[in-house]
Formats: C-alpha cells, structure tokens, sequence
C-alpha cells in the first residue's frame, strides 16, 4: 500500500526526578547530601531513510514516545539517561507542525535529520542545595515533562522526469520498458493507483569491468489525471504533489485510433489542471510524447499534434512502446534535456540545514550539561 500523508504524535522522553539521599560514611562524622541528579529523557528524531519508498509504517501506529530518564540515587549517582528515537522516513519528506503548520524540515538526502521533540531534563537531587547554612537539604526537583507535538509527514517523491497524462496513455507500459520498473497494466482507465519509481540508463552503459555506467535518472509513473482533478475528480490532486518534485515532465498523449479525445485538447486540458494545482507547475521544462503508434493508422492527429508542439517550442517524440520504436530516441532525449536544467542548489540547501540542526543538538547537549554541573 503506498501511504505519502500521516499525522503522528511524538513525545520526547520525561526527565528523572532528583533524588533525596545522605551519605553515611565510616570516618566522615557528619556525612551529608548524596541525593544524585535524574537523568535526561529521551529526544525524538526523524530521518531520512533511502530504503523506504512510503509512510505506512505510520499509518496504523501513530504515537512516538522516547525513554524517560531514571530517576537518581544515592552516593551521588545520576540516573541513566532515556535513549533517543530515531523514526526512519521516505527521502522526499516534507515535516510539518500539526497545528501550526509551519514546515520545520525538507528532508531531501539520505541520512539528514531533524530534531522534533526535545527531551526533559532530570531533576537535581539534594546534593546541589546545601549551603553553609543549610546543611542536610531535603529538596529536590522533579524532572520536566519531554516536549510533546503534533506532526504532519508528506511525501513528495524524488523523481527526475515525471510522467503525466490522461489514463491509459501508456505511462505505465514505458515505465516498464525503459527501467526495471513492473507496474500493473491493463487496458482500463485507472489502472494505476500509486506512484511507480523506475531508474532508467540512457547510454546503455552496465558499469561492469571497468565500463562507465553512463547517464541514469529517475522516472516516476504517476497516476493518471483528468479534466477537473485540481477540483477532485477522478483520483483527484493526491498525486499532484509528487510532480513539484521532478525536474522535467514527459507529457504522454494517446494518438492512436482508438483515443476517444483530440490530442491537442488532451494536452490542454492535463496543462490546465497542472496550473490550476500551482503555477510553477506550468514554467517546468517538458517534452510531449505521443503513445502507441502502433496502433496509429491515421497520422493525421499524429502531424496535428507534432505541428502544436513546433508552435510552442516544445520538443515532441512519437513512440511505440509495444515495438520499442522511438523510445531509444525518447529515453536520451529526456538525458540531454535533464543535463541542461540544474539541480536547484539542494546540495547546499540541505547542508545549511543540516548545519542548523546539528547546532541546535549541540546546544541542547550543551545546556543539558551545563544544567548537570
């Protein structure tokens, strides 16, 4: 089941409470305080983990609370300290406040991840209340209650080229012939229900013996929309989402016999339901792929479509993906164009957040020690 939304509850982890002790020692006539400090609680992470392709694991288990920190003991003893939680999700991962919705992490490369619920701090025992004028402390402080909040996952997966299109364009049968990609076909609309990922090699390079692998991206199969899904039809703007993602989209448009729409105004509608979901889905680089040309006896469509595509400088392939023709052209095609759009800088996006929150952990270890002493 393919799962990209899940609203859980995290807990960071209580702190132990201080304790109340006396020493009694041979040799020390008076003895004193030895009630030791309670330990911290637990913290709660989320990272970004690239075995994970969904959010189900959060889909039936839903609240997340981190170790409580022990309480502490006598001759001075701190009480253990809870052990942090890490909660693996999707690379692609937006975190949202569920209340506020503020967004607080895009979680875009393997291994970043951010701090969402702070760990109590222990309570200081006896031992750090004696003066010279109060000798035998019976005070202590209890530990604080771990940081509690609402949290929003969403998934946008992480694709180069994203297919889209109306249903039963042959999104899925291209997917699984240019990539290892297997998703389910059949001659019905809809058929598609989840997004598919498929990593395709555009030079035919296999990396072994010393031979470059070559140029490879990552195509994503996204289910098929249809007029008035910004408003919810069909399968709605669910999916609609994981197109922000991608870098280039490869619009598939059926010209064969059998299309029951003119291919000019498939394409303006699917482009009008990308602009009615966001703006900035409309200035995204694309190519127009017209399907099934075997199937296609009358190329007058074909030529109509081919001439629509020149008039608005669009780069236009015809395929067959049944036959293979057309798709060699079309898979480096979609390389060439990938090479001249760049990357939009999330390299040093994620390093300045990573940054961010490494030093907010280390000023959190920094006050919990500071705290101790």
């Amino acid at each position: 089941m393919f799962v990209d939304e899940a609203k859980i509850l995290v807990k960071g982890g209580d702190g132990g409470n201080g304790c109340v002790a006396f020493r009694r020692e041979k040799y020390v006539p008076r003895g004193g305080p030895s009630g030791g400090d309670g330990g911290h609680g637990g913290s709660i992470y989320v990272e970004a983990n690239p075995n994970d392709n969904t959010l189900l694991r959060y889909r039936y288990n839903r609240e997340f609370k981190a170790d409580r920190g022990r309480h502490g003991e006598g001759s001075n003893c701190t009480g253990v300290s809870g052990e942090d939680m890490i909660l693996k999700v999707p690379v692609g991962t937006l975190v949202f406040d569920g209340q506020s919705e503020e967004q607080l992490a895009d979680l875009k490369k393997p291994g970043q991840r951010i701090l969402v619920a702070h760990g109590g701090k222990g309570g200081r025992g006896n031992q750090h209340f004696a003066k010279p004028w109060h000798q035998a402390p019976r005070e202590k402080e209890d530990g604080e209650p771990g940081e509690e909040r609402q949290l929003r996952l969403e998934l946008k997966l992480l694709a180069d080229v994203g297919l889209v299109g109306f249903p039963n364009a042959g999104k899925s049968t291209l997917i699984s012939v240019i990539s290892a990609a297997r998703p389910k076909i059949a001659n019905y609309p809809f058929t598609t229900l989840e997004p598919n990922l498929g990593v395709v090699n555009a030079d035919g390079g296999t990396g072994g013996h010393g031979t470059e692998l070559g140029r490879t991206f990552v195509v994503a199969d996204l289910p098929g929309l249809i007029e008035g899904a910004s408003e919810g039809a069909g399968l709605g703007i669910r999916f609609l989402r994981h197109v922000e993602r991608t870098r280039l989209l490869a619009h598939l448009i059926d010209t064969s016999d059998m299309a029951e729409m003119d291919p000019v105004k498939a394409f303006e509608v699917i482009e009008g339901e990308l602009a009615a979901f966001s703006e900035a889905l409309t200035e995204k680089p694309m190519l127009v792929v017209a399907t099934k040309l075997d199937a296609t006896t009358d190329r007058t469509k074909l030529e109509e479509l081919r001439a629509f595509c020149g008039g608005k400088n669009l780069e236009f392939h015809a395929i067959s993906a049944a036959t293979g023709e057309g798709v060699k052209e079309l898979v480096r095609g979609m390389a060439d164009a990938l090479d001249k759009i760049p990357k939009e800088g999330l390299e040093e996006e994620t390093e300045a957040e990573e940054v961010h929150e490494i030093k907010k952990a280390k000023d959190v270890k920094e006050t919990k020690g500071s705290d101790t002493a």
